[in-house]
C-alpha cells in the first residue's frame, strides 16, 4: 500500500509540473506571437509613411505650391531678401562674365588659381543661380535719339550761320570753308546716328537676342546666432553686416579670376525676382515700366479724413491771415492818408514856421536887423489875418 502510495503522489507531482511547464510554453507562444505582430504593425506605418511621403514629394514636385514655397519672401530691404519672418536673409552678388574660350594659356591657368582660392577660402554655403533675359534695348534707343537730336540742333544752328556769313559778304573763303567742313563732319555724324537708330530697332524687333546674367547668392539665418534676446530690427542689421562682410570676401576672391562683381541693391534684387516670378511678361513689359505705371500701388488714391481736415484747416488760417494784412495795410493806409491830407492842408503854415527856423538859425549871416525886421513884419501880417478872421466870423 505504501508503495502505491507513493508511485500515485509521483504522478501526480509529474502532472503537476508537467502542466507547470506546458502553461509557461503556452505563455511564451503567447508573447512571441504579440511581438510578432507589434513588429508586422510598425513596419506597415513605416512603408505607410515612406508611401506617404514619396507621394508628398510627387505632389510637391509636381505643384505650384512647392515652387511658391521655393520663391517665398517677405520683403526686399536693405539690400537684402528677408524670408521667414526675419529667420532668413539672403543677399545677392552679380558677376560680369568673362570670356575663357578667348584668353591665352597663361590667363585661363591665372582664372583656374583664382577659382581654386575662391572655392578654397568659402566658409558658407553658397548658390550660383543663372539668369536668361531677352535684350531690351529701349533704353539704348532713347539715348542715340537725345544725341541725335543735339547733332540736328547744332546742324541746323550751323547752316544759319553759314548762310549768314555768306549773305554778309564780309567773311574770307577761308573762315567759310572751316564752316562748310564743319557742317559736313555734323551732317555725317547725323547720318550715322541715324543709322544706328534704325539698326538698333530692327535689332529689338528680333526676341531671340539674349543675355546671361550670373549671380552668386549668400543666406544668412539668424538661428547662427544661437539663443538671443534681440529684436527684429537688431537681428536684420547682424544679418546684414555679415552678409555684407561675406560678399565683400566673396568680391575679392573672385576678383583673382578677372571677374567684376557687385552687390545688388534693393531695385536690383526687386528686378531679379520680377523676371523670375514674370518670365513672359518681362519681355515686353520691364519692371521700370511697371513701376512708372504704378502696379504695386493701390486703386485708391484718396486721402485720409483726417489728412483732408488738416488741409482744409490750414486753407482757412492762410485765407483769414490774408485777410487781417489786408485790414491792417488799409487801416495803415488810412491813417497815413489822414496825415498827408493834414500836411497839405497845413503847408502854408508849416512853411512859414519853417521859415522861421531857417531866419533864426541864420541871424549870424544875414545881420540880426534884417531877421528882426521880418520877423515883426510877419507877426504884423499875422495878426491883421487873425482880425479878419474875428470880423468875419462875428457878421456870420
Amino acid at each position: 500500500m505504501n508503495n502505491i502510495d507513493q508511485t500515485s503522489q509521483l504522478l501526480t507531482m509529474l502532472l503537476i509540473g508537467f502542466f507547470i511547464i506546458l502553461f509557461i510554453l503556452v505563455i511564451v507562444y503567447i508573447v512571441l506571437k504579440m511581438k510578432e505582430k507589434k513588429q508586422e504593425s510598425n513596419e506597415n506605418k513605416k512603408s505607410e509613411e515612406i508611401n506617404e511621403n514619396e507621394k508628398n514629394v510627387k505632389s510637391t514636385s509636381e505643384g505650384k505650391k512647392s515652387i511658391f514655397d521655393f520663391m517665398e519672401f517677405d520683403k526686399i530691404e536693405d539690400n537684402m531678401i528677408i524670408q521667414k519672418d526675419g529667420a532668413r536673409c539672403i543677399m545677392v552678388i552679380e558677376c560680369q562674365g568673362i570670356n575663357y574660350d578667348l584668353m591665352s594659356s597663361l590667363e585661363k591657368t591665372g582664372v583656374e588659381e583664382g577659382f581654386v582660392q575662391f572655392l578654397n577660402t568659402l566658409r558658407h554655403p553658397i548658390q550660383i543661380y543663372v539668369q536668361t533675359r531677352t535684350i531690351n534695348l529701349e533704353d539704348s534707343i532713347n539715348t542715340y535719339k537725345k544725341k541725335v537730336n543735339e547733332i540736328e540742333s547744332n546742324l541746323n544752328r550751323l547752316k544759319q550761320t553759314y548762310d549768314q556769313m555768306l549773305e554778309s559778304n564780309q567773311y574770307t573763303q577761308e573762315d567759310l570753308n572751316k564752316v562748310f567742313f564743319e557742317i559736313t563732319k555734323q551732317n555725317n555724324l547725323y547720318e550715322y546716328g541715324k543709322d544706328i537708330i534704325y539698326n538698333t530697332e530692327k535689332m529689338s524687333l528680333n526676341k531671340n537676342i539674349l543675355s546671361k546674367k550670373y549671380y552668386i547668392v549668400i543666406a544668412y539665418h539668424t538661428s547662427e546666432l544661437g539663443k538671443n534676446e534681440y529684436d527684429k530690427s537688431e537681428l536684420q542689421s547682424m544679418a546684414f553686416s555679415e552678409l555684407y562682410n561675406r560678399a565683400q570676401s566673396i568680391i575679392r576672391t573672385i576678383s583673382a579670376c578677372s571677374i567684376n562683381a557687385k552687390i545688388l541693391n534693393s531695385t536690383e534684387l526687386a528686378e531679379l525676382l520680377y523676371v523670375a516670378y514674370n518670365r513672359d511678361e518681362s519681355e515686353t513689359f520691364d519692371l521700370k515700366k511697371a513701376i512708372k505705371a504704378e502696379y504695386d500701388s493701390l486703386y485708391s488714391t484718396a486721402p485720409d479724413v483726417l489728412e483732408k481736415r488738416m488741409k482744409e484747416l490750414d486753407k482757412i488760417i492762410e485765407e483769414k491771415a490774408v485777410d487781417k494784412v489786408r485790414d491792417k495795410i488799409e487801416k495803415y493806409n488810412s491813417t497815413y492818408r489822414e496825415k498827408v491830407e493834414q500836411k497839405e492842408a497845413s503847408i502854408e503854415e508849416l512853411a512859414d514856421e519853417m521859415a522861421k527856423i531857417i531866419l533864426q538859425e541864420n541871424k549870424k549871416y544875414l545881420g540880426e536887423e534884417l531877421v528882426n525886421g521880418i520877423l515883426e513884419e510877419d507877426e504884423k501880417n499875422e495878426n491883421r489875418k487873425e482880425k479878419t478872421k474875428s470880423k468875419s466870423r462875428n457878421a456870420k
